[in-house]
């Protein structure tokens, strides 16, 4: 019996990342952890993986084989907290939560016919399972899955109240004197306390737009990622669109920012996954390479308040290598650093520039790191060590003069070692002579 007869699985991105619902907001990371039902050994337990507890479910992910279950946390009956006794300090600490199943064991969101214990069981030696407790205590207190938007009756009833309050002033007579001061004094306080509740129900209002907003945006972020197989069917108008999309969705913002307070010893493992995801849309709209210093602004603008540093960005980035995800990071010879798509072809590149200078234009003036940038559709610094790169591989040679670098084709390949003033009446050399005789012409 697989585990995921009796827990429902969830999705994960390419780099092995959960995908969340809307809404969904991750709070605590737990490694090695263990899921199994005591009370019904014909459950499968889960062994040794990534607990995450997020706002709407308790997620356990395997990292080596890739696959996830999840316990939605409306199944919650009760949660047992942690044991404390002699024999407690000689074993795995664990934490029971009682949540509602079918008759055939599944875990059931709604209401079941039973319920069953499932056991967590903390094999990592670092675990707290205290604050475990605590904040999975508080989740479930908040109860964020069940948040529903304001009824229309509310709006009609406090329509009623303050039409009560017009009539009865209506008829209220004039009172003078000391009595006269006082009532003015409160009905100027019950003025300020009524603009006050408006502004703060406003403000609600705004951030709980603001929230479906970026659920939305992450939603149709996932589903542009998950269609990006199809582009190549698509026209110029729907490729504009996409792109258009893609711009506004990085400018959003990310839904669940990991942070060192939920992920704990696991920070920069998490970071570097939720990076991998986050520079998929601008990989595929830069052609495949990004400077690390941009993406480092567009992530740190994507997360809000919940900035990281230059040092966080590089560990992230170096645990890559241990992943399987689809971008690297990597440093030319100048000692600039780029993050790069796995997909991204050096020889697909050179192709292209070689092409640029075969040009007649090209063959007569060279080519500039701003020309190469202009074809290739990337920034002039990330051109010019392309270029920079072509030369070290024979493809072009490089003249510098006050005006800056230029790059032509290596045309020494084509001259002959025993004769090299023979001249060729074919070729790229024809084509040289042919625009070196215009431009002294």
């Amino acid at each position: 019996m697989a585990a995921s007869a009796w827990l429902p699985p969830v999705d994960l991105t390419d780099s092995g990342r959960p995908v969340l619902f809307p809404g969904e907001v991750e709070r605590l990371f737990i490694s090695s952890i263990d899921l199994q039902a005591e009370e019904n050994p014909s459950l499968p337990p889960l062994r040794s993986g990534l607990l995450t507890l997020t706002s709407h479910r308790l997620l356990w992910i395997n990292e080596t084989s890739r696959f996830a279950h999840f316990i939605p946390l409306g199944s919650v009956i009760h949660a047992f907290p942690p044991k404390k006794s002699i024999k407690s300090m000689f074993t795995s600490p664990k934490i029971r939560i009682q949540v509602t199943s079918d008759s055939d064991g599944k875990i059931t969101s709604g209401k079941g016919t039973t319920s069953v214990v499932i056991t967590i069981v903390m094999r990592g030696g670092k675990s707290d399972p205290e604050a475990f407790y605590g904040k999975l205590w508080e989740v479930l207190k908040s109860r964020s899955w069940e948040v529903e938007e304001v009824k229309g009756r509310e709006d009609v009833g406090e329509i009623r109240d303050s039409g009560s309050v017009e009539g009865t002033s209506r008829v209220r007579t004039a009172v003078v004197g000391v009595a006269g001061i006082l009532r003015k004094e409160q009905e100027m306080w019950e003025s300020t306390d009524k603009s006050l509740q408006d502004a703060f129900q406003d403000l609600n209002a705004l951030m709980s737009k603001a929230k479906e907003m970026v659920a939305l945006a992450e939603k149709m972020r996932q589903k542009l990622l998950s269609g990006s197989a199809a582009q190549a069917n698509a026209n110029d108008e729907e490729m504009g669109s996409k792109q258009e999309m893609q711009d506004w969705l990085l400018s959003v913002g990310i839904v669940s920012p990991v942070t060192k307070e939920s992920a704990g010893a696991l920070y920069h493992q998490q970071l570097s996954r939720q990076l991998a995801d986050f520079v998929k849309l601008p990989l595929e709209k830069s052609g495949g390479m990004i400077a690390l210093i941009d993406v480092y602004c567009l992530f740190n603008r994507a997360r809000g308040t919940e900035l990281i540093s230059p040092e966080d960005l590089l560990q992230a980035c170096a645990l890559w290598e241990k992943y399987e995800v689809p971008a690297m990071l990597r440093k030319f010879d100048s000692g600039v650093m780029v993050i790069q798509s796995k997909a991204h072809s050096d020889e697909e590149v050179f192709a292209r520039i070689i092409s640029l200078a075969q040009k007649p234009d090209a063959l007569k003036m060279g080519i500039s790191p701003s020309d190469a940038a202009l074809t290739l559709g990337i920034a002039p610094a990330l051109a010019k060590e392309h270029l920079l790169n072509a030369e070290s591989r024979g493809l072009l040679c490089r003249d510098v003069s006050p005006d800056g670098f230029r790059f032509y084709v290596n045309m020494f390949k084509e001259f002959e070692l025993g004769n090299i003033y023979l001249v060729k009446d074919h070729g790229l050399y024809k084509a040289w002579i042919s625009a070196a005789s215009l431009a002294f012409a």
